[in-house]
């Protein structure tokens, strides 16, 4: 069987300052992945014209494209519409679901989305006083709750869940510690190590780390573009030599 490589990257933040430059980074990625993945925060601002400039710029990529929203592309109140324009543009966009792909011989599944805040075991927020905490936590706890039930139904060789906020705190270092519960959750981990996955790619933490892993084992990859510095890099999930990272 082949080697599943994934391509990806978060945070690319288009504007119409950049229109067109990107896509030319992605000239050749078929060569070099079989799926690409992005992470949220495609646009700045969450404006249907970013939304527009995103789509026009991964449209008719020649592999599959997945993509989650992000904190930013919710910020005009428009993620339905922005993620519309990016469907019709070919682009698979997960909203707590999953989905799977062909790769070659082998089946990948991929299950996410957004996610939330919250913080991590032992500095977290919890169900506990005012309404607004209340439900702040609750809805990362319901969030977390669709990926476990996406991840136990797909049928996959492989599977990866795609994120913007980060599931473990080891990929945040280098963030000020005082943000910490507003860039991911505990709950987002404790979901995806109680279904299983083979690695977990997030965005969101500009000033983070790569690599991290889970409590229970599963590797996470931070791929916020400022993090990568490249326009996105290559995962090998299964090659003989390990799991592998390569620029693109």
């Amino acid at each position: 069987m082949t080697d599943l490589r994934i391509a990806a990257v978060g945070d690319i933040h288009l504007g119409e300052d950049v229109r067109g430059r990107y896509r030319k980074k992605l000239d050749g990625i078929e060569d070099r992945a079989d799926v690409f993945m992005l992470a949220g925060d495609l646009t700045r601002h969450g404006t249907l014209e970013e939304g527009r400039l995103v789509a026009d710029e991964l449209r008719g990529l020649p592999i599959p494209t997945v993509a989650v929203l992000g904190n930013h592309d919710y910020h005009s109140d428009l993620q339905y519409e922005i993620a519309a324009e990016l469907r019709d543009a070919g682009v698979i966009v997960l909203d707590d679901d999953g989905v799977v792909i062909q790769c070659g011989d082998k089946k990948l599944g991929v299950v996410g989305g957004k996610g939330f805040g919250g913080g991590f075991a032992g500095k977290c927020a919890s169900e506990f006083g005012e309404r607004e905490i209340k439900n702040f936590v609750s809805h990362t706890r319901q969030i977390a709750e669709k990926w476990k039930v996406a991840l136990k139904e797909i049928v996959a060789d492989e599977r990866v869940v795609l994120s913007h906020y980060s599931p473990t705190k080891e990929t945040l270092e280098g963030e000020p510690h005082e943000i910490y519960p507003f860039l991911g959750s505990y709950l987002l981990a404790e979901a995806v190590d109680t279904a299983g996955a083979d690695l977990i790619l997030h965005g969101h933490a500009h000033k983070g780390s790569e690599k991290g892993m889970t409590p229970g084992g599963i590797r996470v990859r931070n791929v916020a573009l400022p993090v990568l510095n490249r326009a996105y890099a290559v995962y090998c999930l299964d090659c003989e030599n390990g799991f592998a990272a390569e620029g693109g």
